[in-house]
């Protein structure tokens, strides 16, 4: 049907990534007539080369970890090492067996899958490999990939892309990682588990610099305990080759040498060469500027995910996928509040958020109006068995709503579940701290937390 020009489909999906895939799902479900587009393989980034190998290497990492300190746990265990091909083996197991589930649940839903390179070619078609697409409505979802910076050659050898570093065929004795941001700090830190000599060079003067200023020093505590070196604060100047490696000189002259350097500076969007300008579409540094319903400048286009400027998350795009396919088949929709969106960074020890961070909420509501609580998990059982160090810091509005809250420590991500209901219902804390939380469980701290906002701390000193 694909090849015939006279079938005109209800939506026409350029990537199959989160944000694309998503609404082909939820389109498809709804009864729209879907056809969806994808050069390479359907999950896109995220799942084959994003959230889900970084995090298979992550735990690979964490087990190494718990190898090696085992004893204090009273275990004994002996590590011998890293074998980096069994690591891949198991991480590539894992992206497999979820590329098969989703190509089961595309067909289930009878979505018409196209495998192909396209290319917008009106408002209302799109052109894969000589075939037109005709649709009645298009939406662009063709995602991201790693950038680099002006003059710094990624040769995918000693200067490597994070597309890359997860297929590298060896553990580097020694890396630089430049960018301090998600990518950037969750490679430093699961080859530091595996016995990397690592540095990363943050020009900002913080680590993950867009969370809490208290969660990223936490971070910053905690990777010195654990060894990882970084450099902040001081943009970087070049790069060049040395002998067997590479050196990486800052702006204040200071050089750094290792055997590979990470390029971990963020993404940039897939947009240039598919027609998206000749069609009109409104672009702003080769992103697609959207409206709050995911609608371009174009009546019959729409876009999501890494190619539109909001965050950069797999589930942000599952999020805006949905809401154009909603949208298109007539069900009222409601946009995007991304302040409410969960935001993990799977490190060791994570960093997890939601809502805004005190600067922000000072900003918005004065300082006098905002009120920060910070409840230390050294009070909370299951992190001493555990043995993580961290902090759950809470930022309400004087006498209303917790607006933020800000985790740092093993597990947080598994805790921000509650913590986005929490802002995305406007809970007050005295609302969270009547309801009974498990224990002993990490979950039992965010609760504790608001027993200590709402005045009546347990676990925790007044």
């Amino acid at each position: 049907m694909a090849n015939d020009a006279s079938t005109v489909f209800d939506l026409v999906i350029l990537g199959g990534g989160s944000g694309g895939y998503a609404a082909a799902l939820r389109g498809a479900q709804l009864g729209l007539d879907v056809a969806l587009i994808e050069k390479d393989k359907v999950g896109g980034t995220c799942l084959h080369n994003g959230c889900i190998p970084t995090k298979a290497l992550l735990h690979a990492g964490e087990i190494a970890d718990q190898a090696r300190e085992s004893e204090q746990f009273g275990v004994k265990a002996t590590f011998e090492g890293i074998d980096i091909a069994g690591v891949h083996k198991y991480k590539d197991e894992v992206v497999s067996g979820l590329y098969k589930g989703l190509q089961g649940l595309i067909a289930s839903r009878k979505v018409t899958y196209i495998e192909g390179t396209g290319r917008l070619s009106s408002p209302t078609s799109v052109d894969v490999d000589g075939r037109r697409i005709e649709g009645r409505h298009v939406l662009l979802a063709t995602g991201s990939v790693p950038r680099s910076l002006p003059g710094l050659e990624i040769d995918g050898q000693r200067i490597i892309s994070s597309d890359h570093a997860l297929k590298l065929d060896r553990v580097p004795q020694t890396a630089i990682v430049l960018g301090g941001g998600v990518i950037g700090v969750e490679f430093a830190s699961a080859w530091k588990s595996f016995g990397t000599d690592v540095t990363v060079i943050e020009g900002l003067k913080h680590l993950v610099p867009v969370e809490d200023e208290n969660s990223s020093k936490l971070l910053e505590r905690a990777f010195r305990k654990r060894g990882i070196k970084f450099n902040l604060g001081t943009f970087f100047e070049k790069a060049e080759y040395t002998q067997d490696g590479v050196r990486v000189t800052l702006a204040d002259g200071k050089t750094f040498d290792a055997e590979v350097l990470l390029v971990a500076i963020g993404r940039g969007p897939v947009s240039q060469g598919l027609g998206y300008e000749e069609q009109g579409v409104a672009m702003d540094r080769g992103f697609v500027l959207v409206d709050e319903y995911m609608r371009t400048n174009v009546e019959t286009i729409s876009a999501v995910g890494d190619l539109v400027p909001t965050l950069q998350l797999a589930h942000v795009g599952f999020a805006e996928g949905i809401l154009v396919a909603e949208r298109l088949a007539g069900l009222k929709t409601v946009p995007v509040d991304y302040d409410g969106v969960p935001r993990v960074t799977y490190c060791h020890p994570e960093v997890a958020s939601v809502g805004i961070t005190e600067a922000k909420a000072k900003e918005i509501y004065g300082a006098d109006k905002v009120v920060a609580l910070k409840y230390n998990l050294a009070g909370n059982g299951k992190s001493k068995i555990l043995k993580t160090a961290g902090e759950i810091k809470l930022v309400q509005v004087k006498d209303g709503a917790v607006v933020g809250v800000h985790m740092v420590g093993d597990r947080m991500g598994e805790q921000v579940g509650e913590a986005q209901l929490i802002y995305n219902w406007e809970a007050l804390p005295a609302e969270v701290a009547q309801l009974i939380h498990a224990h002993p469980t990490q979950n039992e701290a965010l609760g504790e937390a608001h027993l200590a906002l709402a005045g009546k701390p347990l676990h925790a000193h007044d």
